[in-house]
């Protein structure tokens, strides 16, 4: 990761982020939507020699001012659930502009988008077989295909291996044509997502050549859709996704096959984290500092109920003493108050952190918020985005009437 200057000085936009903490509370999400709007650029670049389009993966941030901004730049939408779609809807999207990518859910969840102006993507034989028996060939679909390829940052977020729940096996291909011939289904595209935090090009071209290769049997596609997964940066050093040779070499292989194909077909990505997660910053404020015979421990006023990464997926966010920078280096362990092993960082070197620090954590626009919770009865925190050089509160903190507001005596 290469800090910015704005990250090294501790202000976004010449906001300092510390002073957020005084005019918002801690803990707190920030968002930087000049990094957004670079990420987006970024892709763009990348493709620009194809007919690309991206949609976004909301599930990353579904805040409404994150989807707006995606709006106001070009960037369309996948959701994978009715929730998501009503929210994309609420930012101002068209149905016909976001795809919806169930997994395994009840089927008039399905028929609730479709009839909405939805595109589907199909993940199972048996949605498959339904979905013709509903609509024929009156509505478009595309197929989600398993193409049995294992890769990404950790096995819980590799979703095309061949034991992955999400989508048809490539293998079943035969099976897929007869259901689609029996019913004539409209099949407008062929999609597939392999997983995340995919550093080398070769996993994706592996992938988009098992995709191409099932694209030849089907006769009236518009799109070829090849997810996400882009690795970010989340530490000093670390190695992302080289998105000049990725899209050189991808955008080679999808012109060539266009031409066999005899028309041009439009590409599509859907990144998540690629596009929010290097905005966003969690800040969190020092409530006690233990130094205890084994380690020094640095507790702060939030937890796994914020920020689950960590202790899911073991997830590395690099940690800023934004209060004592120049402080002398030592070692901590950086846990949370919730009454569970919540740990954010192990060993971690910090300048000296004293009670009162505000600490940032870094990498947390993606997965951050939207998988946070209610546990031990604590209230989400707020979310602020900056924008031209503008601080605006986008989501108010929680209360505690929020929380017993479903709760009937």
């Amino acid at each position: 990761m290469q800090l910015t200057q704005e990250e090294t000085s501790h202000s976004i936009q010449g906001i300092d982020l510390a002073e957020l903490t005084e005019q918002f509370g801690s803990p707190l999400y920030v968002y930087d939507a000049d990094v957004i709007r670079r990420k987006v650029t970024a892709l763009q670049h990348a493709f620009s020699s194809v007919d690309m389009k991206m949609k976004y993966a909301c599930k990353a941030n579904t805040n409404l001012s994150i989807l707006r901004l995606m709006r106001s730049i070009g960037v369309e939408l996948d959701v994978v659930s009715p929730g998501e779609l009503e929210i994309g809807m609420l930012a101002g999207y068209e149905a016909g502009q976001i795809t919806f990518t169930p997994s395994g859910v009840p089927f008039y969840e399905v028929q609730e988008a479709v009839e909405k102006g939805a595109i589907v993507n199909v993940d199972s034989l048996p949605l498959l077989e339904w979905f013709g028996q509903t609509f024929g060939n009156t509505k478009p679909c595309l197929i989600r295909i398993k193409p049995n390829v294992a890769a990404g940052g950790n096995i819980k977020i590799m979703t095309a291996h061949a034991d992955s729940k999400f989508g048809i096996s490539v293998l079943l291909l035969d099976q897929i044509l007869e259901v689609v011939k029996k019913y004539k289904i409209r099949v407008i595209g062929l999609h597939q997502h392999t997983g995340s935090d995919i550093k080398d090009a070769a996993p994706f071209l592996q992938v988009a050549d098992i995709l191409l290769d099932t694209a030849r049997h089907f006769p009236d596609l518009e799109v070829i859709d090849l997810g996400g997964g882009f690795k970010v940066s989340y530490k000093p050093g670390d190695e992302i996704t080289d998105m000049k040779l990725l899209g050189n070499k991808i955008s080679e292989r999808f012109q060539a096959f266009c031409k066999e194909y005899g028309r041009d077909l439009q590409l599509w990505f859907e990144p998540g984290k690629f596009l929010v997660s290097e905005s966003g910053y969690l800040l969190v404020k020092t409530t006690v500092v233990k130094e205890d015979p084994a380690r020094n421990f640095v507790h702060v006023d939030s937890g796994l109920n914020h920020l689950i990464r960590p202790m899911m997926y073991g997830a590395y966010h690099h940690i800023l003493n934004i209060s004592n920078p120049a402080g002398a280096l030592k070692t901590y362990n950086v846990v949370g108050y919730i009454c569970e092993t919540d740990t954010f960082a192990s060993d971690r070197e910090l300048p000296e952190v004293r009670q009162g620090d505000v600490l940032a954590f870094l990498n947390a626009g993606a997965y951050g918020f939207t998988m946070s919770s209610n546990y031990n009865a604590r209230q989400r925190p707020a979310e602020v985005m900056i924008d031209n050089g503008e601080a605006k509160l986008i989501r108010r903190r929680e209360t505690m009437e929020d929380l017993l507001r479903t709760q009937l005596d």
